[in-house]
């Protein structure tokens, strides 16, 4: 048997929590009911609809409803574009069936030109441009942090916390800084969110160490790990297998972030991922456990 159809066999199941299709305000390699008819078709479970702009529940009960077997998660990210920390559209989504919230990517304060320029950063995101262009019309507010001038979480934050909570989404970090991810942790902790991931936890913005990584793991999140980060070389992958070995497969999860016209194709990714995997001795349980039975998990109605 070919290795890919071994790896599609080893997938059955699998969720892709993180993925960027069309449509979109950027380009991208695949709309989002191609794919969920490539993920049926193989025996794949399902993914996230994740966009920086808009909320993507509606989207995601359409594409469900026409390639029926595949399950498609809506989400929603707390940028600019929704009100920021906004109780209201947490609240909303909870009420609609979206299952993910991320907190703030393309306006979080982590991510302002200033901080990106002071990483050195070789190429900006493809957001990027759109950032520019709404600075330049004189219409963009302040980046978004989770902390007040004191240094605490904001009152609006706890407030989206308790509504992820009450609707038993799952909270994502998006691309806050490291200080921001661990009081946002440690909050939820305290309120009662029992399903937490860190978002692409080496990826350039957040490049958590080794012990940040199991010290978050060791308060309750999951550590996410996205192609993208290592496929571009944005962080190396034999950083990836050692926080994988520090963390443990039980607290990892492994997602593509793909969907960009210059990368592989998401399906060609996970594929790609699982090889690599196994190629470094990660067991194929370890595997199956960090892109199917984790993400499954974390999904659950």
């Amino acid at each position: 048997m070919p290795q890919s159809e071994h790896i599609i066999r080893l997938l059955a199941g699998a969720y892709d929590l993180h993925v960027h299709v069309w449509p979109d305000l950027v380009e991208r390699s695949i709309d989002d009911v191609t794919l969920a008819q490539q993920f049926n078709a193989i025996g794949w479970r399902g993914f996230a609809l994740k966009s920086h702009y808009f909320p993507t529940v509606e989207r995601a009960k359409v594409v469900s409803s026409v390639v029926p077997g595949v399950d498609v998660i809506g989400a929603i990210a707390l940028n600019h574009t929704v009100g920021g920390f906004n109780p209201v559209v947490v609240d909303i989504a909870g009420r609609a069936g979206a299952r993910i919230v991320w907190l703030p990517t393309v306006d979080a304060a982590n991510e302002s030109e200033e901080k990106q320029k002071a990483r050195g950063a070789a190429h900006l995101p493809f957001w990027a441009r759109i950032q520019e262009e709404v600075r330049a019309q004189g219409i963009a507010t302040a980046p978004l942090s989770v902390l007040d001038e004191r240094g605490q979480l904001r009152d609006d934050v706890r407030a989206c916390l308790e509504l992820i909570r009450q609707y038993k989404m799952v909270l994502a970090t998006g691309h806050l800084a490291r200080d921001e991810i661990f009081a946002v942790v440690e909050a939820a902790r305290e309120i009662g969110v029992d399903r937490v991931i860190v978002t692409h936890a080496l990826f350039p913005s957040e490049a958590l160490s080794i012990a940040d990584q199991v010290r978050l793991a060791e308060m309750g999140a999951i550590i996410e790990h996205c192609y993208t980060t290592f496929y571009t070389n944005k962080c190396t992958w034999d950083q990836l297998y050692e926080a994988i070995r520090a963390v443990g497969p039980e607290r990892t999860l492994l997602s593509t972030d793909l969907g960009q016209k210059t990368n592989p194709g998401i399906v060609d990714g996970l594929i790609d991922y699982a090889e690599r995997l196994l190629a470094a001795s990660v067991s194929e349980a370890d595997v199956r456990r960090m892109l199917v039975d984790n993400p499954a998990r974390l999904v659950s109605l």
